[in-house]
């Protein structure tokens, strides 16, 4: 009775500290589910930037011409930035009405059409991150000096995720070992083989970032050029007392 009672607070101190669950499988065996992580450094090798041009007109026509003359000062613009034409996607021009909310006469808003806005967005696609970031400083005075565009923050992307997963997966299967193992410890059990595993979050985080262990989601940062890569798995092994 007193062992009894003294393996299951170690058990509620262990799944406690190391997350893990005890299940009770066929023919009365028992198995514990384990986490294990793993993480490493990873850098950034791509980036993509985004670049809209934005125009007003009372008609079609003259939304689309202003668009289209201002377009060959955005050309320059990215040209004088280092970006050659194949690092460029367009994407093609459209064109829709220009709605305003204005106050009836009875004090109700209502929308009404005032023109058309033609638009016009651009993809950077390249490896110098060094570019983007300075175009991305730079863009802030093409727009004050009187050109419409908007834009967002670059994205910085890890082109090789799938590598990067696969070689956090081993090490996280060790972790889990060394969990299992310390569990045992305080347990006062003895771990077997392992009976079935399967990855849980996968995480791309900025750099010095915390995340709770999780079985499921996961994040990809896309604000940061250095960052860290952390894999969640989940794994049973038998356990005997």
């Amino acid at each position: 009775m007193i062992r009894t009672v003294i393996f299951s607070i170690a058990l509620v101190i262990a799944a406690a500290v190391l997350g893990m669950q005890v299940k009770q499988v066929g023919g009365g065996r028992e198995t514990i589910s384990v986490k294990g992580l793993a993480e490493k450094p990873v850098k950034a090798d791509r980036v993509e930037w985004t670049i809209r041009l934005q125009t007003q007109g009372a008609t079609i026509a003259e939304a689309l011409g202003k668009l289209r003359r201002e377009r060959p000062a955005l050309d320059r613009f990215l040209a004088d930035g280092g970006f050659p034409p194949g690092a460029l996607t367009e994407s093609n021009e459209s064109v829709e009405p220009n709605y305003e909310e204005v106050e009836g006469r009875n004090g109700n808003m209502r929308s009404v059409q005032v023109g058309h806005i033609a638009r016009q967005s651009i993809i950077v696609n390249t490896a110098d991150i060094a570019k983007i970031v300075a175009a991305s400083k730079a863009v802030v005075q093409f727009e004050a000096d009187g050109h419409p565009v908007s834009y967002g923050a670059p994205q910085f992307l890890v082109s090789n995720l799938e590598e990067v997963k696969m070689s956090l997966i081993g090490a996280a299967m060790q972790n889990s070992r060394l969990r299992a193992a310390e569990f045992a410890k305080n347990g006062d059990v003895k771990v077997g083989t392992m009976r079935s595993a399967s990855q849980g979050a996968f995480y791309i985080l900025p750099a010095g970032a915390n995340a709770d262990v999780s079985d499921w989601g996961g994040t990809y940062d896309k604000s940061t050029v250095d960052k860290i890569a952390r894999v969640v798995v989940t794994v049973d092994y038998g356990i005997a007392r």
